[in-house]
């Protein structure tokens, strides 16, 4: 089967529609937790002063489940198809969701967020995977940002369901789960990938996540893929889930909402992600656009921490910038997606996405343990110094990431036993 003849003409097709969605209710349910984390926490017993102690704990939870799916989901993607992820993985987060609503201690919620974790981690690389393969070379990157664009606004539903249910948190998770059972009607007319058919046809090995470590080529290409999307969680993760924090050490206020700081970052993120893989398009490339966006980001952690960051108004605006700074998260995992061949392709583009997740923990290592508690390091000086870490790390691994937007696809990656 010439895989050419199932690439749909437009980016506007079932695939990329219940790609989307999928990635909605994804981004819906993983940043649910960090808009109700201060009421859900407090009400499962947590105190002021154990507060930050235990919603760490329990997002670090949420992403080693991730980090553990993305490696699970990828490795079944490539050996059973890119549709047995989006079904499996849904259903796995459903489930977690609706037990969310049910739970009665912090521990039970970290379990409960693992769970949920491990589901979350097959939704996006498989739907970007299953897009890239199925749209011509020359629409792909239009049609994964479309996905990731449409979908991230799922953050912005999450805040506002929060809100409508009169900051009922157990409902709101409730309604995740109901979420993700309707999308599971959706999927039932969508096609697999004309290229993993041609794969499977031809018995070759897929699926092996040991094959990214036993070639030294291959191997690089993966960790440059992952680090040059660390700045994402370093910025949601830290800067704007805690910029309530931020707020009143940097200028006293106590009123910042960090829920609604997420709304206006995501609404940000979901925008870039639609508009970058419009600039890859302009400029036949995704590094020129991947870098303009970086400068983006930059300018605007200089603008956080600055004396300009004085007031509730001027850090929402400045989270909206991160967001819109940060929104290359299609193209970051395109580019992932399109490193590899179609029989390591689908745990590329799962875990390298994961693997950025997974990092939170270890940013907020850096940040609480190693500056704040071990260095007694302030808050904002904390911050500042994991930023440059951070994006330092990132610019380096950006200079030594080649170009995708011309690469065809339709190749496999040779097995290579370590010497």
């Amino acid at each position: 089967m010439n895989s050419s003849q199932n690439k749909p003409a437009s980016i506007f097709n079932i695939a990329v529609i219940v790609a989307a969605l999928g990635y909605f209710v994804d981004i819906y349910d993983l940043l649910l937790f960090t808009i109700v984390k201060k009421a859900s926490v407090l009400d499962l017993g947590a105190t002021d002063a154990t507060l930050l102690a235990d919603s760490t704990k329990i997002i670090n939870w949420q992403m080693g489940g991730l980090l553990l799916g993305g490696i699970i989901w990828g490795v079944l993607g490539d050996k059973k198809g890119r549709l047995s992820v989006l079904f499996g993985s849904i259903i796995l987060y459903s489930v977690a969701n609706f037990i969310t609503g049910y739970i009665q201690t912090v521990d039970q919620y970290a379990m409960c967020r693992f769970v949920a974790g491990l589901g979350l981690a097959g939704e996006l690389g498989a739907g970007i995977t299953l897009v890239s393969e199925l749209l011509p070379k020359h629409k792909r990157g239009v049609g994964t940002s479309l996905v990731a664009g449409i979908g991230l606004f799922g953050a912005v539903a999450a805040y506002f369901s929060y809100q409508w249910t009169h900051e009922d948190w157990r409902l709101c998770y409730k309604i995740g789960g109901g979420l993700g059972i309707l999308l599971l009607f959706l999927r039932v007319s969508v096609a697999e990938s004309g290229m993993f058919n041609q794969v499977k046809e031809t018995g070759v090995q897929r699926g092996n996540f040991l094959m990214f470590f036993n070639n030294t080529k291959r191997f690089k290409k993966y960790v440059l893929a992952i680090l040059i999307g660390l700045p994402t969680w370093y910025v949601v993760g830290i800067l704007i889930n805690q910029s309530d924090r931020f707020g009143k050490a940097m200028f006293g206020s106590t009123t910042i909402d960090s829920g609604r700081s997420i709304m206006f970052a995501y609404t940000a993120i979901a925008i870039g992600d639609i508009l970058i893989g419009l600039v890859s398009q302009y400029f036949k490339s995704r590094k020129k656009a991947l870098l303009i966006f970086y400068a983006i980001c930059t300018v605007a952690l200089i603008l956080f921490f600055s004396s300009f960051n004085n007031s509730d108004l001027r850090m929402y605006i400045i989270c909206f910038m991160l967001g819109f700074g940060n929104g290359y998260w299609a193209i970051f995992v395109t580019m992932g997606a399109e490193q590899f061949g179609t029989n390591l392709r689908a745990t590329a583009a799962t875990t390298i996405p994961n693997m950025v997740r997974g990092a939170l923990p270890l940013i907020n290592l850096m940040f609480l343990d190693l500056f704040q508690k071990n260095w007694e390091w302030s808050l904002i000086k904390a911050g500042i110094v994991t930023g440059i870490v951070v994006m330092s790390i990132t610019f380096i691994a950006f200079y030594f990431t080649k170009e995708t937007f011309h690469k065809d696809l339709n190749y496999t990656e040779v097995e290579e036993l370590i010497p």
